[in-house]
């Protein structure tokens, strides 16, 4: 069977299998509801093996973060077959939903044929869970085929419907990273896009174990998110929505004094128990109290490496009280946004790799972003900016370890951009280093508009930066021994569902040349932007701005 034919029975019968736990039938000897109504997932495949994820939940908005589901274990059943029909079945197997780990499930597996498609299922209470697909890397020797590789950020359920998840799934990837922010922290309307929320969280802020399961649950009732995790194997990293808005190690976005706070290291342990109880990680991530190693690397053959970075665990606090400023104390030799362990970690990453490509799947703006057009520098402190020191570390030993291709590839901003990298920013001549893809946001922002990028003032002030466009969407990625091709995909609104997608620009980044290409932009005939300061005091705004 093609593999077009594959996923597009998938998706439509697949994943519309799953329903939102509608109630048992009344009598005697009812089945009990639907318990996989968060749907199935897979995650960190290696060239033997991969994780398989679910979480029983039949009534998955419960104040108490259980799902409705009884306070006892519960075995669940999980099939690997060859095919999607299910007629060549690989390996089957019992696991237990566990009551103190809110009854999810991490299988993970491993002894599978290198570079292959999967596809899964699971059983329990009387009811099976809707198919997912994923696949296993190819073999450490071998660069496979090409790797369609979609990476995606900020997905606020309030701003709007999740319909760039579920483009990007019937963008047929074989691998999907999330760069974090996959979920937001606001108790109902704190945070707004525009002049109302289209969605409403359920519960208050998260602060408590209880509040983050259900603030899990409620984003994976989105039947456009299920689409997108059963889609493909995903690689996720957290930013800082998953607790806190601009979480610093242990400082919160506001320290006590000035306001209240809960204790931080209890809400860490908190946030951190309930993402590995809700994503596809393998053993090594499970959490111990408020630590949770997350930084990893993911061989996908010869081909690529992804370096999969925490930046907010180990980072000294933002300098200068945050947001955009012109601060010195952004260039001090020992900040770090990465801490010591992780630095040398990555260091020693370069230097052993063999990829073709390096990727850093990471999530704050790496490249320098000025947004003065004067002589004075004023850059975001809560990105790589405001770490220039870590920053250019971090570059230099790439280039010591002789890396073939470096690209960053970054979330967070609610605004796609493309640029290349540099040891020296202020030298509009100093070679380019590496390259730089950003994601948009999913929904965070609300619908945005197109624009044309010759009109966004940061890119003449920063000429290393190539583009920017303020719409929501995602990147879907073409991985070659050659080359990569970067599609800017958006979505026209994300306040109403079902939007089509389109590709507003595509860029190539050749092999052993970390110059961007453009080879494709879609033209903009919409009205004149703003003035240069308006414009922005609105891309800060977008990133910067705290409910």
């Amino acid at each position: 069977m093609g593999r077009e034919v594959t996923r597009r029975s998938f998706l439509v019968a697949g994943i519309g299998a799953a329903a939102l736990g509608a109630a048992p039938r009344a009598g005697a000897g009812a089945r009990p509801a639907d318990p996989f109504t968060l749907g199935v997932a897979s995650g960190d495949p290696g060239h033997r093996g991969f994780v398989l994820w679910t979480r029983l939940a039949p009534r998955p908005l419960n104040d108490d973060g259980l799902g409705g589901m009884p306070r006892r274990d519960v075995t669940v059943e999980w099939v690997l077959a060859r095919d999607e029909r299910f007629r060549r079945v690989e390996r089957r197997g019992t696991v237990v939903a566990r009551a103190a780990s809110a009854h999810s499930v991490h299988v993970e597996l491993g002894g599978l044929d290198p570079g292959r498609e999967y596809w899964y299922r699971f059983r329990a209470q009387g009811h099976v869970s809707p198919a997912g697909r994923t696949r296993t890397a190819p073999s450490p020797g071998a660069y496979g085929g090409p790797l369609r590789m979609a990476f995606a950020s900020c997905s606020q359920y309030e701003h709007g419907y999740f319909t760039a998840y579920r483009r990007l799934a019937e963008d047929d990837p074989d691998l999907v990273l999330h760069l974090g922010d996959y979920l937001y922290e606001y108790a109902p309307n704190v945070y707004v896009a525009g002049d109302m929320n289209v969605r409403h969280h359920a519960g208050p802020e998260t602060v408590t174990l209880a509040n983050y399961r259900q603030r899990h649950a409620q984003y994976k009732t989105d039947p456009d998110l299920r689409a997108a995790h059963a889609a493909a194997p995903w690689l996720v990293v957290w930013d800082d929505h998953e607790l806190d808005n601009n979480w610093a190690g242990y400082v919160p976005e506001i320290p006590d004094p000035p306001a209240p706070q809960p204790d931080m290291r209890a809400r860490r342990a908190a946030a951190f128990r309930a993402y590995y109880e809700n994503m596809p990680l393998r053993r090594s991530a499970i959490p111990r109290g408020p630590a949770m190693r997350l930084h990893r690397r993911v061989r996908w053959g010869r081909l690529a490496a992804f370096h999969m970075l925490d930046t907010r665990q180990y980072r000294h606090d933002q300098a200068c009280g945050d947001g955009f400023k012109e601060c010195p104390e952004a260039y001090l030799p020992g900040r770090t946004i990465l801490g010591p362990e992780q630095e040398r970690w990555l260091a020693e990453g370069f230097r052993r790799s063999e990829a073709r490509w390096d990727l850093l799947g990471q999530q704050a703006f790496f490249g320098q972003r000025d947004a003065d057009e004067s002589v004075r520098k004023v850059t975001n402190m809560d990105a790589w900016d405001g770490y220039a020191a870590c920053r250019d570390r971090v570059a230099r030993s790439w280039m010591r370890g002789g890396v073939r291709n470096a690209v960053v590839l970054t979330g967070d901003v609610h605004a796609h951009w493309a640029g290349e990298l540099k040891l020296d920013y202020d030298d509009p001549s100093a070679p380019s280093i590496g390259t730089e893809l950003v994601t948009t946001s999913i929904t965070s922002g609300g619908d945005g508009a197109d624009s044309d990028p010759a009109e966004q003032p940061m890119l003449w002030i920063n000429p290393h930066l190539r583009f920017h466009n303020n719409q929501r969407g995602y990147v879907l990625t073409r991985i070659t021994k050659e080359a990569i091709s970067a599609e800017f995909r958006v979505v026209p609104a994300v306040t109403r569902p079902g939007a089509p997608a389109h590709t507003k620009a595509r860029f190539v980044i050749a092999d052993r040349d970390p110059r961007l290409h453009l080879e494709y932009l879609r033209p903009y005939t919409g009205p004149a932007l703003r003035s240069d300061a308006a414009v922005i005091r609105d891309t800060i705004a977008r990133e910067t701005d705290r409910p």
